[in-house]
């Protein structure tokens, strides 16, 4: 199974990259992950906010297939366990859904078109996090699903 982030900008904070490397060379194990970074609006300062939300939802939507699985990682999205996330991934496997992309929103969040398309809205945490901070919380659980999936001795209840 393909597993791809799509995200909106890039990784900046200096101390994040490295995080995020190592659990995606982790990942390399389980399954064909890849990362995809969707350029930041030009004068988007210049923009209203429903403006930006839609001309990054088009950016979003572009980068997704029909076939593909939309999942948004969104604060109004369902909250999960690590349990329970790492059953939704196997759920995936075992239904043979070629190509799940869990997509970030920008700083305002999605376009309404972004959500009609999604498939599933999966929230991190009640918590309001950086989207920056997002990509490394993501690809940690990530890893911690296939590896509760695995029966290998990462997660502790």
């Amino acid at each position: 199974m393909k597993i791809e982030l799509l995200l909106t900008g890039k990784t900046d904070s200096g101390y994040l990259p490295e995080g995020i490397k190592l659990y995606e060379n982790r990942l390399k194990h389980y399954c064909t992950y890849s990362r995809k970074e969707i350029p930041e609006l030009k004068k988007a300062s210049a923009l209203t906010e429903s403006q930006i939300k839609d001309k990054e939802g088009e950016l979003i939507l572009k980068n997704i297939s029909d076939s593909d699985w939309l999942v948004l990682l969104d604060a109004k999205g369902e909250g999960l366990t690590s349990e329970e996330f790492s059953s939704k991934i196997q759920g995936f496997m075992l239904k043979g859904v070629k190509r799940v992309v869990f997509a970030v929103g920008g700083a305002y969040g999605f376009s309404n078109q972004v959500y009609d398309r999604s498939n599933q809205m999966i929230s991190l945490s009640p918590m309001t996090f950086s989207h920056q901070m997002v990509r490394l919380v993501f690809v940690e659980q990530l890893y911690r699903a296939f590896t509760i999936i695995k029966g290998e001795p990462y997660h502790h209840k």
